[in-house]
């Protein structure tokens, strides 16, 4: 359904599992082991994991906070995209990959929930892509000392609102690890 013309195939999008993104976030075992899965299961069925990892001056490239958390390996020929921003679309290489790929639906991964997972599939969405978000799959930190409140419940209600989410020719959606399917729209 993407409006994306000539981009059928799907490609998961593993948004900052790094280590300093991850270290303190709200179930990270859990969240990193279904993301394995997802990898896993993408790989199987050759469809492209495409990783991003954000760098600022608290993740400084090649520091070890900057790195991929070491359960996750990206593999020799999956793209790695670097970025600076929220959007993992915004001065990045993301869009010339996806193009490459024709890649114009999204399977979204990854942390934090309420910064650059909102930010990403916002991104994706506006830019002509389907986006899913994996419901169990996201995490992000506890920053309720700023006011903001509980990550479950963070992480609840970003599931609840991109499962409604909804643009012109263009699918969202949310959809368990268990349930993901790399060939079909949410």
């Amino acid at each position: 359904m993407t409006t994306l013309e000539g981009r059928p195939h799907t490609a998961l999008l593993v948004v900052d599992v790094q280590n300093g993104v991850v270290e303190g976030a709200h179930e990270r075992d859990a969240v990193v082991a279904n993301i394995g899965r997802l990898v896993a299961k993408a790989r199987r069925e050759t469809v492209p994991v495409i990783w991003v990892q954000h760098s600022d001056a608290d993740l400084v490239p090649e520091s070890d906070g900057w790195r991929i958390v070491p359960e996750l390996t990206p593999g020799g020929t999956e793209p790695l995209v670097g970025k600076n921003y929220g959007d993992s679309f915004e001065d990045t290489a993301l869009e010339t990959v996806l193009s490459g790929l024709g890649i114009g639906r999204l399977v979204v991964v990854g942390a934090q929930t309420d910064q650059c997972i909102r930010s990403t599939l916002h991104g994706a969405l506006v830019r002509g892509y389907d986006a899913v978000l994996v419901a169990d799959a996201h995490t992000t930190e506890d920053q309720t000392a700023w006011g903001a409140p509980p990550p479950a419940q963070v992480i609840a209600h970003t599931n609840l609102y991109w499962t409604y989410q909804t643009a012109p020719g263009r699918t969202a959606g949310t959809v368990a690890t268990e349930d993901v399917d790399f060939g079909a729209t949410p």
